[in-house]
């Protein structure tokens, strides 16, 4: 599933592409996504203008005239597609190569924008979602309304953290995972922010000292904006509207590392891993506590 910095980097990819572009058509060859889409609402879209593109969390948000929102999960293997003018095509998701015959199966809408272009949803196991809002909703939306402050904001500060944990028994990577708590985080980055920041991910948030809750803040922001500046974690094949894979996964000190040494100068531990919640967790023997 995709994190913050790869939906955030698929964000200013389709920026790029297809703001101010005005929907033409859209034609579903599949509507039976994770919610299974309300064609009604969707040719309302016919006619209008993209405004604005956002990012809450891991949701991307098309701004419509008319006050008309597109929110849209990604789910596991949710991806977008942009054919340019010239019949050129860009991958700008994650998890898949690009097979010109393989990939169609999966195109379960296009949107035909002006200037002849289109943008495809293509899902290949319809976790994803696309939903449709008035902007005014949003406010009272089940997805939104409960998300935790973003990673990269102000809001998430020492202060914050600090009372969030107050009197909760629980580990510190279950709830640097719990999106109430801050949005955006998924697996892998948290492995590698818990790694910096030497804590243990079995770690209970009680326990936690102040230098400790100030490293992963620090490192939290420090970790997503080099995951954004070098386009997102390529597990499998993540890649942006501009065609590059995403080279953050290059960097990676602990995660898929099992076995391995320490990357930290002078520590003699391993990467261990465990599974806490179903997740797999690595983190080293010795400099993580």
């Amino acid at each position: 599933m995709p994190e913050l910095p790869e939906v955030e980097v698929v964000k200013r990819s389709l920026i790029n592409k297809t703001l101010n572009s005005i929907v033409r058509a859209v034609k579903i060859n599949d509507g039976r996504l994770r919610y299974r889409i309300d064609y009604s609402q969707i040719k309302k879209i016919v006619g209008l203008k993209i405004n604005k593109i956002l990012r809450r969390s891991k949701y991307l948000l098309f701004f419509f005239n008319k006050d008309v929102v597109m929110l849209v999960h990604l789910g596991m293997t949710g991806k977008f597609f942009y054919i340019d003018e010239k019949n050129t095509k860009f991958k700008t998701s994650f998890y898949y190569s690009m097979n010109k015959d393989k990939d169609k199966k999966y195109d379960r809408i296009v949107f035909t924008l002006s200037n002849n272009r289109k943008l495809i949803y293509n899902d290949v196991r319809k976790f994803g979602f696309i939903k449709f809002f008035k902007k005014y909703e949003l406010k009272y939306n089940l997805h939104l309304k409960n998300l935790g402050p973003e990673a990269l904001s102000k809001k998430f500060n020492f202060s914050y953290f600090k009372d969030y944990i107050i009197g909760r028994k629980r580990t510190i990577k279950d709830i640097l995972m719990d999106q109430k708590f801050i949005s955006g985080l998924g697996n892998i980055y948290v492995n590698e922010i818990l790694y910096l920041s030497e804590v243990r991910p079995t770690k209970k948030t009680a326990s936690l000292t102040n230098k400790e809750i100030n490293n992963i803040i620090q490192f939290t922001k420090e970790i997503l904006l080099r995951a954004i500046k070098l386009g997102g974690s390529s597990i499998k094949d993540f890649s942006s509207t501009s065609g590059k894979k995403g080279l953050f996964q290059q960097y990676f000190s602990v995660y898929g590392k099992k076995g391995e040494n320490c990357p930290k100068k002078n520590c003699k531990g391993t990467i261990t891993k465990i599974v806490l919640a179903n997740r797999a967790s690595f983190y080293c023997s010795k400099c993580q506590k």
